[in-house]
């Protein structure tokens, strides 16, 4: 398990930033008030506001808006707005052993999957795959208070009370969380932040591809053997794919049914009106037989 970071406590300072694409400025109320609404102080950075094509703004300035936050003892946590792409532009030059030194809540998801591997793997520490604070209006009422798994520790356990879950696989496994969305972990292969996924659970999450697409790039992962040490894995949402539920499990069986792990799909991560956030990095058990998913905290305090 990596290493758990400080809890938050009301009226903290936390930053927010943007280090994918570019934010529409229209949509930053929202997010803003609902920091408001959690009891939390933010510094907005220079990023919110700038625009360089299709980032928001250039490279050197994403850079340095993360690290600003990090080097801010006052900043509690990072929040990223919005997703997109961009993450994997910055990966390479972002200091982890300063990250390491100053640890503190890195939240977001979809394009910050990116992110998630590489400080998992550089800093050794959890981070959180949570909904973008640009959604805060349109997420329901389970997620947003799954933001207060921030304030004290506390295990996760999603069961069907929460959503229906379908078994594609039996078993129980035991590991560390990680993953996020299918097409930026396929981004790291080949890379330095390559994901590890020996021994560990992992989460896949995708919208706006098509099945055809969805299966291409598990079959790399699997070409590239990502598959073959999994403890199990865990079928977060996968929406817009052009194609019901059912063909997407027999596209997932085919893959990880004969893999003899646990593997569950129906979890309501990822780009949905309901996106439970969880800790990446920590410890969880993947039980089919009970349908349980349970995640240990990743804050201390």
């Amino acid at each position: 398990m990596k290493t758990t970071v400080p809890h938050l406590q009301k009226g903290d300072l936390v930053g927010v930033v943007a280090l994918s694409s570019a934010v529409e400025p229209e949509k930053l109320g929202n997010a803003l008030s609902f920091l408001d609404e959690l009891g939390l102080r933010y510094i907005v950075g220079d990023t919110i506001y700038t625009q360089h094509h299709y980032l928001a703004g250039n490279d050197d300035m994403r850079l340095a808006d993360f690290h600003e936050m990090v080097k801010n003892p006052q900043v509690k946590a990072i929040f990223c707005i919005a997703g997109g792409y961009g993450c994997a532009r910055i990966a390479e030059k972002i200091d982890y052993a300063l990250l390491e030194e100053n640890p503190k809540i890195f939240w977001g998801f979809s394009d910050v999957t990116y992110l998630h591997c590489a400080i998992n793997e550089y800093a050794n520490l959890v981070t959180f795959h949570g909904p973008m604070l640009i959604t805060a209006s349109k997420l329901d009422d389970l997620s947003k208070k799954m933001f207060f798994q921030l304030f004290s520790p506390m295990e996760i356990q999603y069961t069907e009370a929460i959503s229906p879950l379908t078994v594609i696989a039996e078993g129980i496994a035991r590991g560390e969380l990680i993953g996020g969305n299918l097409q930026r972990l396929v981004n790291t292969l080949g890379t330095k932040f390559e994901i590890c996924t020996d021994g560990k659970i992992l989460l896949l999450e995708e919208s706006g591809e098509t099945i055809p697409k969805i299966d291409a790039m598990l079959q790399q992962l699997k070409q590239a053997r990502k598959l073959e040490q999994l403890a199990g894995v865990v079928i977060g949402s996968f929406t817009q794919t052009d194609a019901d539920k059912a063909v997407l499990h027999i596209v997932m069986q085919e893959y990880f049914g004969d893999l003899t792990i646990p593997v569950m799909a129906g979890f309501k991560i990822g780009h949905e009106t309901t996106n439970i956030a969880i800790p990446l990095g920590a410890d969880a058990i993947l039980d089919t037989q009970e349908k349980v998913l349970k995640i240990l905290p990743g804050v201390y305090g």
